[in-house]
């Protein structure tokens, strides 16, 4: 990839400004390393990183860069003019692990409290009413409470075991929410689903015929 930086209109990359020369930088990703390059060609009025003065830097996609005196640009926006959205498109990927993640943990850890929840009052409400069933067998009133405490103890677990087994869903609709907001295309902004970011990596480019920026490095 190699993006041209200039005032002549036969850069890929043209900047009608008296400040800016003919044919003033270059934006290239070196094919050994990946890393993208930014080479002053010999400007008039010099080539700026991160407002230090450059000859050849190696840059990130994020790196601001001012051209002459007064022209203010970023790395980001020469790759977005040959439609490189690539940087972006990779970042992608720490979005989708995580929300799988997360969501097997809340599915998990929800359903320990659910189980968790719906056995405890078996186990201890049984353990009383079985206390209190010796205690009454020569005490008539222990021994009829004994009797409800065993008859209630399936009823409060089905209770509370409900109860956490509803958060579920909210809990798992707010992280698909966010994960609809985060996981979309970085030029176009389309949602792009639940598709494993591996699976995308196949397509190459967005799908979206008006859109179609790249997602793969050129």
């Amino acid at each position: 990839m190699r993006i041209s930086i200039g005032k002549a209109k036969d850069n890929d990359f043209v900047i009608d400004n008296p400040d800016i020369s003919r044919y003033h930088a270059v934006l290239f990703r070196d094919d050994e390393n990946g890393c993208l390059y930014l080479e002053d060609s010999g400007s008039t009025n010099g080539t700026y990183v991160n407002n230090n003065q450059i000859v050849r830097k190696k840059v990130r996609y994020d790196d601001s860069v001012t051209l002459g005196s007064d022209y203010h640009t970023s790395v980001a926006e020469f790759l977005h003019s040959m439609n490189d959205y690539s940087e972006e498109f990779a970042e992608l990927k720490d979005v989708y692990n995580t929300y799988i993640k997360e969501k097997i943990r809340v599915q998990s850890a929800n359903q320990f409290k659910t189980r968790l929840f719906q056995s405890l009052p078996f186990a201890l409400i049984g353990i009383v009413g079985i206390v209190l069933g010796f205690m009454g067998q020569t005490n008539k009133g222990l021994f009829i409470l004994s009797f409800i405490v065993a008859v209630l103890a399936p009823t409060v677990g089905i209770y509370f075991g409900a109860r956490q087994a509803a958060k579920i869903p909210a809990l798992l609709q707010n992280l698909a929410n966010k994960f609809k907001i985060d996981y979309v295309c970085p030029k176009c902004g389309i949602f792009l689903g639940e598709i494993p970011w591996e699976s995308l990596v196949n397509k190459k480019q967005c799908q979206i015929t008006s859109c179609q920026a790249k997602w793969i490095r050129t």
